[in-house]
């Protein structure tokens, strides 16, 4: 359990979590880390915490490095337990060190987490001074509590970021160019697709904050440190606050006898046939983050369910419900819905509202089919979309 320096005097005093698999809904397969910071100078910072099951973990790490009870500033840059959790087993041991939480939902909400400490709020524009090195708070609201907050201290040139440029992804490495790239890159883009995707205005706030600061590292709350990489991330999160599509189709359907599905192949194939990139998922077998992963940059969604108790499948309804949780409304996506049924249909009509709902642009109308595809009505949808596309 030893820290780990990234800087002449700051070190990795975080958590790996080998075994996270599941984070509100949304498939961690690499796992995670709960990275915190800490700085060794006149006044002994500590950045960031872990989750409370992991108390013992980071403060064996401190401990590495420094006494515990000498710390004197504690951080918090955002009070969700996962990067607070440890704070009061840390003040145990530094009973006297002062918490500094964001103005003013950050100083509101901390004592209903943790009880009656030594908290200070500070807001857009204030400086601490810890000895030779000073850390300035930037205020990022809804990116993604209310309280979150980057950490930026211009003499090392780190920004201590959070939740944003994070990934979900434990490793024994610490940073970006002591990993594979393309696996770095993915995992960020499917971390802002299931958590930050909704904040793209927000996003832009705070990248819009960063532009006068000389960043070197970033250092995140969660997964690799960025130092090689660091106009590559802040490009795509650019990219994605903006809300910037790729001329590629998604396809996502359940079926009960293959017949949704023979749809699907279809439609799937119909895509490619205007060579136009395409992916298809069955939502028995995908999981609904690692598919929302691919819609974020792609311009067309195409979804498609049986009928069900006049329903559409509950897989299907349960993507839709957690898609519409995350997709903003200002971007013009492009959607249509599908599906096979027996007798009622419903189905269909249902996952069209529900697309529209979330914000998408209907561009085919419906496509049902009764029972089993006839090879005309799968040319029919064929023939469809080779015409709109």
């Amino acid at each position: 359990m030893q820290a780990v320096e990234i800087k002449k005097g700051i070190y990795w005093v975080g958590v790996i979590d080998w075994n996270l698999r599941n984070f509100h809904g949304y498939r961690t397969g690499r796992g995670s880390s709960y990275n915190a910071y800490l700085i060794i100078d006149e006044k002994i910072t500590l950045i960031d915490t872990a989750k409370i099951s992991f108390k013992d973990e980071i403060l064996e790490r401190i401990s590495s490095v420094i006494d515990p009870s000498k710390i004197d500033y504690i951080i918090c840059n955002h009070l969700e337990q996962d990067h607070s959790g440890s704070i009061p087993a840390i003040m145990e041991k530094c009973p006297n060190a002062q918490i500094f939480t964001c103005i003013p939902n950050g100083l509101k909400n901390i004592p209903k987490f943790y009880g009656d400490l030594n908290y200070k709020g500070v807001k857009a524009g204030d400086s601490l001074n810890i000895g030779s090195r000073t850390l300035n708070f930037i205020p990022v609201p809804m990116l993604h509590w209310p309280d979150s907050m980057f950490t930026y201290c211009p003499e090392e040139k780190i920004l201590f970021s959070n939740d944003g440029f994070g990934q979900h992804f434990a490793a024994t490495e610490r940073f970006d160019d002591q990993v594979d790239f393309g696996v770095l890159m993915y995992e960020a883009k499917k971390y802002y697709a299931n958590i930050l995707m909704l904040y793209g205005r927000q996003a832009k706030i705070a990248l819009s904050a960063l532009k006068d600061l000389s960043v070197e590292m970033i250092a995140t709350g969660h997964g690799i440190i960025w130092r090689k990489h660091i106009q590559e991330i802040i490009d795509n999160y650019s990219k994605w606050a903006e809300g910037e599509t790729n001329e590629e189709a998604v396809v996502v359907y359940d079926s009960m006898w293959h017949s949704t599905e023979t749809m699907a192949r279809t439609i799937t194939d119909a895509f490619s046939c205007r060579n136009i990139p395409v992916c298809m998922y069955d939502l028995k077998e995908s999981h609904i983050s690692d598919i929302v992963t691919e819609v974020l940059t792609k311009k067309y969604l195409a979804v498609g369910s049986p009928t069900l108790n006049n329903n559409m499948m509950p897989t299907v309804a349960a993507f839709l419900c957690y898609l519409k949780g995350l997709s903003p409304k200002e971007h013009n996506r492009l959607a249509f819905a599908f599906g096979s049924y027996g007798w009622g249909g419903q189905s269909i009509g249902q996952v069209e509202d529900e697309l529209k709902s979330s914000g998408f642009t209907i561009c085919l109308d419906k496509m049902s089919i009764k029972n089993i595809p006839a090879k005309e009505e799968l040319e029919n949808i064929t023939r469809t979309m080779l015409q709109k596309f």
